[in-house]
């Protein structure tokens, strides 16, 4: 399967899950708590205003089309993807908030598949709100794209 058939398959349509590829083409379904929906927004709303945020960004990769579950890119890359089903260069930034469902070998391959798709960070945030970055070399200390960004969110006031 596609992802072009996914997107357009009716029985497919407001599932309660992630869905992704594999590289053989299967679906692969996630479910997702509310916790990790929370996470979801908070750190969209902490990136930055100029660029664009992607909330469930699918994004091509050399295992199938994985979906980040939120992504931020500047405006010329951008432009580049905008019109595409399934990204085929990856945003700068593709962020994983970690699920139950989700395991430390998972994280890791998203990590290469996301930075060998193009993307220039990969950050992960757990279940607690601790915020992990990444870039090609390995573990950073802070984002070098956003400086700024906590290394913890909290989903509450």
């Amino acid at each position: 399967m596609q992802w072009q058939e996914v997107c357009e398959h009716p029985s497919l349509q407001n599932l309660p899950f992630k869905i992704e590829l594999n590289e053989w083409g299967q679906i692969i379904m996630s479910p997702v708590k509310v916790y990790h929906s929370a996470f979801q927004g908070k750190i969209t709303r902490l990136l930055p205003e100029y660029g664009v945020v992607l909330p469930e960004c699918a994004i091509a990769t050399s295992k199938g089309t994985k979906v980040a579950d939120i992504a931020w890119c500047s405006e010329q890359r951008f432009q580049l993807i905008e019109h595409e089903a399934e990204c085929s260069i990856a945003p700068e930034i593709c962020v994983e908030v970690i699920s139950s469902s989700n395991t430390k070998m998972e994280m890791e391959e998203k990590r290469q598949l996301y930075l060998s798709a193009g993307a220039i960070e990969f950050w992960v945030c757990n279940e607690e709100g601790e915020v992990k970055f990444f870039d090609a070399k390995g573990q950073l200390t802070t984002s070098n794209l956003v400086p700024s960004f906590p290394s913890r969110v909290s989903i509450t006031v």
